[in-house]
């Protein structure tokens, strides 16, 4: 059997709503080394990732729930710092693909209400490493926040999407903002208007009703929301202003997407 057809070994596959691949590396207890035989796996895997059709790289690592909190911090960079080592090496540039590179700690679990705990743990001793695709929405819309981006252009993230009718967030939506104040930390100068939309609305209204406050404007209390998930997040809120958009700039790709914000790029 050929080296990359065992891939499936080390690495589990999937992708995600904003069809981006997610690879998941998996490390011994302890450790923040791979094997030779690992190596040479996720080599493989990382060879045959186009970069060309790559528009970013995110790496977070993670251990299990034993040790304090500081040494599993510090153990779970390390692990991702393994694999952004092996993605340098095989030439993909660290300034402007590899985004962000971050030690998430220990993945908290209940002992005593895990079935299989030997299991769990070792799936929690990883790295996901994330390959954000290059945007395919169209002229000045991203899928991400690249280094390409200029003021006028919109990024929409695909993982943060509401519930019919609702403009509460959403657990993914949540951890998709805690990436984006990640990056905005970083990126400080940037400033951006938060964008609510709706979809299945009747084309009489402009809006949609949010079924909590009963008021037709659904789209702005998205982008309101958003916008204050930022600001507690320690977001200035200088950097940023949030409208609704309403019905009025569908995407076309079906009612699930127009339930959506999205960031317009003000000032660099």
């Amino acid at each position: 059997m050929k080296l990359c057809s065992a891939i499936f070994l080390f690495i589990l596959y999937n992708l995600s709503a904003q069809q981006n691949t997610i690879e998941t590396i998996y490390f011994e207890f302890d450790k923040f080394d791979l094997t030779p035989r690992q190596t040479e796996v996720v080599t493989c895997f990382i060879k045959d990732i186009d970069s060309s059709k790559v528009e970013s790289i995110e790496i977070y690592g993670y251990c299990d729930d034993r040790g304090n909190d500081e040494y599993n911090f510090r153990l779970s960079n390390n692990r991702a710092k393994t694999i952004q080592k092996l993605l340098v090496s095989a030439g993909f540039n660290n300034q402007t693909k590899i985004i962000i590179i971050e030690g998430k700690g220990r993945v908290r679990i209940k002992a005593d209400t895990v079935e299989n705990l030997h299991e769990t743990r070792s799936r929690n001793r990883r790295v996901d490493l994330i390959v954000v695709k290059k945007n395919n929405l169209g002229k000045g819309i991203y899928n991400s926040f690249s280094n390409k981006i200029k003021v006028g252009d919109k990024v929409f993230l695909e993982n943060i999407l509401f519930n019919l009718g609702s403009s509460k967030l959403t657990s993914i939506a949540k951890k998709e903002l805690d990436k984006v104040v990640v990056i905005l930390e970083k990126q400080k100068n940037m400033h951006f208007e938060i964008r609510g939309h709706v979809c299945c609305t009747p084309p009489i209204y402009s809006d949609g009703i949010d079924k909590d406050t009963k008021e037709r404007k659904l789209s702005r209390n998205r982008a309101k929301t958003v916008f204050n998930y930022l600001s507690s997040k320690k977001i200035s809120k200088n950097r940023m202003t949030y409208r609704g958009c309403g019905n009025k700039y569908p995407l076309g790709k079906g009612d699930a997407l127009d339930r959506r914000v999205e960031f317009l790029i003000t000032k660099l």
